[in-house]
């Protein structure tokens, strides 16, 4: 009788070694993917983009994005932006040119992945992310739902 292969053994050590690897390559491409959008909006004379967003039940999603050029509400156009990504089990960056409301989407996600990976699940979170090109700065302001139970026991 022969033993049936067995599968390889998790190896804890080896799966945080490769998300730490994944999570810094992805922290590296931050930098040229904020100036490459900024630099578009600014382009476009966009001072301020607030993109909000929902997730619940497994479904989370980009409820709207608003841009503006001073106090004015403003169309974006389809500049087309580099936006570059990397994958957990792949050390390659990929790179892929959008228009310039995809960008915003893309960015916004890879970002939620980052800073709240599942933040669609459950009774999942909403927010903002707020591109301030005057300032330089993309700010995510970011809201967890919880759902809390309270157990009141008697004993008689």
């Amino acid at each position: 009788m022969t033993d049936a292969p067995q599968p390889p053994a998790f190896d804890a050590d080896d799966f945080t070694a490769r998300y730490n690897a994944y999570e810094q390559r992805a922290a590296a491409l931050v930098p040229a993917n904020k100036a490459n959008l900024f630099s578009a909006l600014g382009d476009a004379g966009i001072t301020c983009v607030t993109v909000t967003f929902d997730g619940y039940g497994d479904s989370g999603q980009i409820e709207n994005i608003e841009a503006k050029a001073g106090e004015e509400i403003a169309d974006l156009p389809d500049t087309l932006v580099e936006i570059a990504r990397t994958e957990f089990f792949s050390d390659e960056i990929h790179r892929r040119t959008q228009p310039l409301p995809e960008a915003i989407e893309t960015i916004c996600y890879l970002i939620l992945e980052a800073k709240h990976g599942g933040w669609e699940n459950n009774e999942g979170a909403y927010g903002e992310l707020i591109f301030d090109v005057s300032a330089d700065s993309l700010v995510l302001d970011f809201n967890y739902r919880i759902e809390t139970s309270e157990n009141h026991a008697y004993e008689f």
